[in-house]
């Protein structure tokens, strides 16, 4: 045997979608009830674990076999899963170096990220059967009576919807397989699956969580929420001052009217209120910073040793294949910016909630900015932190050739202080020289960068950092006037990509090459690897110019038309180089022996002991790869024993 095609059918009383795989099959009544494969593209078998059948011999231990290539559309799921089976312990699973997921290579594509999706977009013959949702909610989940108890369906309750089930799991694989055949053309190279392998391995080893404090941070959450919801029921009289329509009665009762109680709104009253409705709206303000939702992922995520896996999505942004966030979702964590951060956690895992509201002026807010610091690395060992400084902007300036801006990062400078100083044509100096320009730098290069105008600048909240209206379009020219190369690579690349789609050809601009194969249009990028724009063609954006349009998961989850062009591209392209060069300096910390417990944006989180070497960390992960000739790099690191923001 040389290839395996694996679907399973599994029950487990813990949600899937919260807890994700790793703590799914934790579960004590976790099984698998139905093994669907094929082996070697023969005929797909379905074995019917749930009746007491048995793996055959040769498929048993095709499973552990390394010359063997295991796949399944999110295969991931599969390996934890039969570990499990096998009676692997917790923290041990199955070798990915042999497994290949169909998700993934159909993500590569510009597919989604669904079985059914997938095999919808292509126009199998034989897709996902439609019955199989019903069917995994009566056979795979707990079921519950009137009482509220719950209770589990077997197959002899419903022989006729085991018999369809049964059907559905062998459907599944052949489903699988003729995606795999549709896709040959367009194969995963071999270094995307080794990105791809890294990724498993850093899931399954997973990161450690402190429960202590994760449990203190909720149990003080809900102290907060009640105190304050009976300060705020004293000074309105109301049953439930949270309730918007009851609060905007009690308000209008007190000579003010409002449409909205929005976060924003509630900031605009409280300039002007004063006495109870004053204190009102501050108690609505502080009882809507409260957000324990991480918090309590990680207690459902958490598995039998106290450490967090699962959490890292490979190609999970469809367009540029950056990596995502999930359950935890590590990639939106609230940043550190208290001066005190190990008093306040302290005074939050001892239980000094009195404390702790006596010091701090907004408990939800501490409790927000601890979020970071659940995450702690295992007995003996800290955290090492290594991360890319500024790695969109050096990736854009050398794509683009904007030498003014190559020559900071040679130097050493701050590319915000220097942009401002290209704009305004005078020294800024972070700490020195119109240092108040820097944030005027800043906020357009973060706005500003893949084409953005006043709408962004307005985004990223140009208006609260001290930009008048009147400033903002002024902003706009001098950013643009400082970056002509810039400017010209948008163009560049808007007028590549709609050459390549309307003559169906190649062109190339900047070191990047468009293709037009097989009703797809291929980016290739620096490293090699191509982005992928499904049945591209010209047509006309939404203000009435000419845009490249092509086929794509949107921002509802549905597939549909979107469009794009240059600034959006170079954004791509930008953003997706950076994700490759993040991958590449994985590799080499992993081939070093550092054991990469989690990566956020792009940064790696290292668990190692404490004598451990942060200079050859960085150093190794800062390294030019052999494809970016020119490109300046450099990766920054700390020290902690617990994760925050440095």
């Amino acid at each position: 045997m040389k290839t395996l095609s694996i679907d399973i059918e599994t029950y487990s009383a813990t949600n899937l979608a919260k807890a994700g795989v790793y703590r799914y099959s934790e579960d004590s009544d976790f099984e698998i009830l139905l093994f669907g494969y094929s082996a070697d593209g023969g005929p797909v078998q379905v074995v019917d674990l749930a009746a007491g059948e048995q793996l055959p011999e040769d498929v048993l231990s095709a499973l552990t076999d390394p010359a063997v290539l295991k796949t399944a559309f999110n295969a991931q799921f599969e390996r934890v899963c039969l570990s499990r089976y096998l009676g692997y312990p917790t923290g041990t699973y199955l070798d990915p170096s042999s497994w290949h997921c169909t998700m993934v290579w159909a993500a590569t594509l510009g597919l989604p990220l669904s079985l059914e999706g997938v095999g919808a977009v292509l126009g199998l013959e034989k897709q996902k059967l439609k019955e199989g949702k019903d069917l995994i909610r009566y056979f795979c989940t707990p079921a519950k009576t009137r009482d509220g108890d719950t209770f589990r369906h077997f197959p002899t309750d419903a022989p006729e919807k085991w018999a369809l089930f049964k059907a559905y799991n062998l459907r599944d694989v052949e489903t699988e397989m003729a995606i795999q055949d549709r896709l040959a053309k367009f194969p995963v190279t071999d270094s995307e699956w080794r990105n791809y392998v890294l990724d498993q391995q850093i899931n399954d080893r997973g990161i450690r969580l402190d429960l202590a404090l994760v449990q203190q941070a909720i149990a003080c959450d809900e102290q907060f929420k009640k105190t304050h919801m009976e300060m705020a029921k004293a000074v309105t009289g109301l049953d439930n001052p949270n309730s918007p329509a009851q609060l905007k009665a009690w308000l209008a009762e007190q000579g003010v009217e409002v449409e909205s109680l929005s976060k924003a709104s509630v900031l605009d009253l409280l300039e002007s209120a004063s006495g109870e409705v004053e204190l009102a709206l501050s108690l609505r303000q502080e009882l809507a910073k409260s957000s324990v939702k991480k918090y309590t992922a990680m207690q459902t995520v958490v598995g039998a040793d106290d450490r967090a896996r699962g959490l890292i999505q490979f190609y999970g942004a469809n367009r540029t294949g950056r990596y995502a966030g999930r359950l935890i979702q590590v990639q939106n964590l609230p940043q550190n910016h208290l001066p005190d951060l190990d008093a306040a956690r302290s005074l939050v895992r001892d239980g000094q909630f009195s404390a702790l509201e006596m010091l701090y002026d907004s408990v939800p807010l501490v409790l927000s900015e601890l979020i970071r610091t659940a995450f702690v690395p295992k007995p003996g060992c800290r955290f090492f932190v290594a991360d890319f400084a500024a790695i969109e902007a050096r990736v854009i300036a050398w794509i683009a050739g904007e030498q003014w801006r190559q020559e900071v990062f040679a130097n050493g400078g701050d590319i915000y202080c220097a942009s401002a100083s290209a704009m305004f044509h005078v020294p800024v100096e972070k700490h020195g020289q119109n240092a108040h320009l820097r944030q005027r730098g800043k906020i357009a290069e973060l706005a500003l960068g893949y084409g953005g105008a006043v709408g962004a600048l307005k985004a990223m909240g140009a208006l609260n950092y001290g930009v008048a209206e009147q400033e903002l379009q002024p902003l706009v020219d001098a950013w643009r006037q400082a970056n002509p190369m810039i400017v010209r690579l948008w163009w560049d690349v808007d007028t590549a990509a709609k050459t390549c789609v309307a003559e169906k050809t190649v062109t190339s601009c900047h070191g990047i090459t468009f293709e037009y194969r097989s009703g797809m249009m291929f980016v290739k990028l620096p490293s090699g690897r191509k982005l992928a724009y499904v049945k591209p063609k010209l047509g006309e954006n939404r203000f009435g110019g000419e845009a490249v349009t092509y086929e794509g998961v949107g921002t509802q989850k549905k597939w549909l038309r979107l469009e794009t062009y240059g600034p959006k591209l170079v954004e791509n392209i930008v953003q997706a180089t950076a994700r490759d060069i993040l991958a590449e300096a994985m590799l080499r910390l992993d081939a070093k022996g550092y054991r990469i417990v989690m990566h956020v944006h792009d940064e790696a989180v290292i668990e190692a002991p404490a004598e451990t070497d942060l200079t050859d960390i960085c150093v190794t992960m800062g390294q030019q790869p052999r494809w970016a000739d020119g490109l300046l790099l450099r990766a920054d690191g700390y020290v902690c024993d617990f994760y925050k923001k440095d």
